[in-house]
């Protein structure tokens, strides 16, 4: 979510005792649990991807801008020959952050070009609460992924005017 946390695995048997705990041991701090609509607009503040949104078996690394853990260059792994073939012939299209006028952008949304071509399609989108304005995720065709680029999301038959941002939306001040 990109938010300092854990994740506790426990036997199902013991997992309401614990739970009580945590709870109890957080009370302090005002915590309360979430779920997973919140998760969701975390993740996407920071411009984590989600398997089955964002990413898909048929996206790949390069296009979902995720070279950072992707590391061609360290040796052999499965799936890296097509992976350095693409980097070699250059992306047909790449994962973009948005901000969205108006209105929310959600999954498969189409993204158009000033001249109303389709050029790409939404992942993910919500109304950010941390920033008060609507942003999204997609994938556009390549020349349309610059920041400041500026867009439009059909929104169930409303264009909506949308800019490509460089990510994430929202970093925390540590």
């Amino acid at each position: 979510t990109g938010e300092d946390g854990f994740e506790v695995f426990v036997p199902s048997d013991i997992a309401t005792p614990v739970w009580e705990k945590v709870m109890d041991a957080g009370a302090e701090f005002s915590i309360k649990p979430i779920g997973l609509g919140a998760r969701d607009t975390l993740r996407l503040e920071v411009k984590n991807v989600l398997y089955g949104n964002d990413i898909s078996d048929d996206t790949t690394p390069l296009e979902a801008c995720l070279r950072w853990i992707t590391k061609l260059d360290k040796g052999e792994f499965r799936g890296r020959e097509p992976l350095v073939a693409q980097r070699e012939a250059g992306l047909t299209r790449r994962l973009v952050g948005l901000v969205v006028e108006k209105r929310i952008a959600r999954q498969h949304c189409k993204i158009l070009s000033g001249d109303g071509s389709i050029i790409g399609e939404v992942t993910s989108g919500t109304r950010s609460p941390t920033l008060g304005t609507n942003i999204a995720m997609g994938y556009v065709a390549k020349g349309f992924g610059r920041p400041g680029t500026e867009l439009v999301v059909d929104i169930r038959g409303r264009q909506a005017k949308a800019v490509v941002v460089k990510g994430p939306f929202y970093k925390r001040d540590y």
